[in-house]
């Protein structure tokens, strides 16, 4: 098995983000499965464009994104995405689109074939919090979780694919008092439980 996982390069005007930090310190294997890594510009479009030529590139059998969730407290497997861009701020190439549809042919929303609460039950086990969420928002990473499902949809039918938010770092909330956090190492196990869960399954 071959699983791709992305994350997120930093945007609004941040100098990090968790989702690509940890990504980038995933073991190249864990159990039996190969792990390629890939990251993603926080671009509406663009993010797509690059997910799609690292899946004909890898031909993975799982696609799992990671995401920032500021202000989560936990690990968050998501279940679902729906066709709708509406940004509260601007991506990475200033764009802020409202009210759009992501894909005009697509469906209103697309449910991850990941075993969702097997994940949350790893993290947990893992001694992480982890909850199954049941809304990734409005912004790219709605946008990238709907675009892999479409993808599958249109292009590679034999593909698994899901998302998962991560909360800020440490450093990220030094001036955000009472924001939760979790640490990058902490953050990478949980991730890292998530994939044996997905490869269990």
């Amino acid at each position: 098995m071959k699983i791709l996982v992305t994350g997120f390069d930093p945007f609004d005007h941040a100098t990090v983000n968790p989702a690509w930090e940890a990504v980038r310190r995933l073991p190249a294997t864990v159990k039996t499965a190969t792990i390629v890594t890939q990251e993603i510009p926080t671009v509406f479009g663009q993010s797509a464009e690059v997910l799609h030529a690292a899946i004909v590139r890898e031909r993975p059998d799982v696609v799992l994104s990671i995401g920032q969730a500021g202000g989560r407290a936990a690990l968050t497997p998501e279940r679902v995405a729906i066709n709708l861009d509406d940004a509260r701020i601007a991506d990475n190439a200033g764009q802020r689109p409202q009210d759009q549809s992501i894909q005009p042919t697509g469906a209103p929303a697309y449910f991850t074939q990941l075993p969702v609460k097997e994940m949350v039950a790893a993290i947990q086990q893992a001694g992480l919090p982890a909850q199954l969420s049941t809304t990734t928002g409005t912004f790219v990473c709605n946008h990238l979780m709907y675009q892999a499902q479409y993808l599958r949809a249109t292009e590679f039918p034999d593909l698994r694919a899901g998302f998962l938010h991560i909360p800020f770092l440490p450093e990220q909330v030094i001036h955000r008092p009472g924001t939760p956090s979790l640490a990058l190492a902490d953050a990478v196990r949980g991730i890292t439980a998530a994939l044996e869960a997905i490869i269990t399954d």
